[in-house]
C-alpha cells in the first residue's frame, strides 16, 4: 500500500562547512576560524529535516553525489527520518557552501554547485504520494513533473533565477524574500512588490528579516511583525520558515498562526550556528511563540 508523505520537498542539497569569525577577510587576508561545524544544507533538504523534526511525513527529491560529502548528508537524512526515495546519486559531486558568520549572525556564503545534473525526473520517485509539495526552484523540471494538481504548492523563491521564474505563477502559495520580489517586479517598493505579485499567485508572503513580512491571501492583505531573538546566524532560516510553513498547511493551521508558527520557526533557526544544527523542532518553536505576541495587521 502507498503510504502519504504529509510534504515532499524538491530542490537543492548540499553540504556545508560553517566558520565562525570575528569579522569578514579583506582581500588577501588570512584568518583563523573560533569553530566549525560541517553539516547537511540546500533549502528544499533543510526544509525536509524540519518538516520531519515536528513530527510529519518529509520526503526530498533532488541530487546528491557519489562522494563523502553526499554520503554524509544521505546519511543525516536516513537519521532525520526524512524519506530519500526520491533522492539521484551520481558521479557529479555534492553541492559544497562555506560559510563565514560573525558574532553579529551576519554571514557570508560561498557555493560550488559544479556540474549537478538538472532534471532529476528520470531518477527514482518517492514511494509515497504527497499532501504537499515545497520547491526551492533549483529543479524546475522535476517539480513541474511532480504538480498533478492533487498537492498543495509552495515555492520557496530565494532570489528570481530561471527555476523560481518558470514556478512562481503556478504554485497555491508563493513564499519569496524580500531580494526575489524586488528582482521580480524591478523595483524595491514592498508594498507595491505585494500587489504585482498577487496578480501571479493565488497566495504571496514577502519575509523581510527582523521587519517581519508582508502577506497577501484570500482578498486581503497584511503585515506580521518579527521576534526579538538574538542572532547567532541566520544561515537556514528562511528554509526552517518555508518547512514550518509547509507543516503548518499539512495541520490546517488558521492563517494567521500559520504565519506565526512559521516566523517563529525561522526565529529559532537564527539563535544557533549553523542551518542544519539551527532547524527546529516544536519545543523551539513553542518556547519562541511564548517569548513575545507579533502584531498581526491589515494594510
Amino acid at each position: 500500500m502507498v503510504k502519504t508523505l504529509d510534504v515532499l520537498c524538491v530542490g537543492h542539497a548540499s553540504y556545508d562547512h560553517v566558520f565562525s569569525v570575528d569579522h569578514h577577510p579583506s582581500p588577501d587576508e588570512k584568518q583563523f576560524a573560533g569553530g566549525m561545524i560541517g553539516c547537511g544544507g540546500g533549502p528544499a533538504a533543510n526544509a525536509a529535516v524540519t518538516v520531519a523534526r515536528l513530527g510529519h511525513r518529509a520526503g526530498f527529491m533532488g541530487y546528491l553525489g557519489e562522494d563523502l560529502h553526499g554520503a554524509l548528508h544521505f546519511e543525516e537524512l536516513l537519521n532525520e527520518k526524512v524519506d530519500t526515495t526520491g533522492i539521484v546519486r551520481g558521479h557529479q559531486p555534492t553541492p559544497v557552501s562555506v560559510i563565514l558568520v560573525k558574532p553579529d549572525g551576519a554571514r557570508s556564503v560561498t557555493t560550488f554547485k559544479g556540474g549537478v545534473p538538472s532534471g532529476c525526473s528520470e531518477g527514482p520517485s518517492p514511494k509515497r504520494v504527497p499532501r504537499v509539495i515545497l520547491m526551492d526552484g533549483h529543479e524546475p523540471e522535476l517539480s513541474m513533473a511532480m504538480m498533478d494538481g492533487s498537492a498543495v504548492t509552495v515555492l520557496d523563491a530565494g532570489s528570481l533565477h530561471r527555476g523560481t521564474e518558470t514556478l512562481m505563477s503556478r504554485v497555491d502559495y508563493l513564499v519569496c524574500s524580500e531580494k526575489f520580489a524586488a528582482s521580480a517586479v524591478g523595483q524595491g517598493d514592498m508594498e507595491t512588490a505585494l500587489r504585482v505579485l498577487g496578480e501571479v499567485a493565488p497566495a504571496v508572503v514577502i519575509t523581510l528579516g527582523d521587519r517581519g513580512l508582508l502577506w497577501r491571501h484570500e482578498g486581503m492583505k497584511g503585515r506580521l511583525s518579527a521576534f526579538t531573538i538574538r542572532e547567532r546566524d541566520t544561515t537556514g532560516a528562511g528554509d526552517a520558515f518555508h518547512g514550518a510553513f509547509a507543516a503548518g498547511l499539512v495541520r490546517g493551521l488558521p492563517w494567521p498562526d500559520l504565519l506565526m508558527f512559521a516566523s517563529a520557526a525561522g526565529a529559532a533557526c537564527c539563535e544557533v550556528l549553523g542551518a542544519r544544527p539551527g532547524l527546529p523542532d516544536e519545543s523551539s518553536i513553542a518556547r519562541i511563540l511564548q517569548k513575545e505576541s507579533l502584531v498581526f495587521s491589515l494594510i
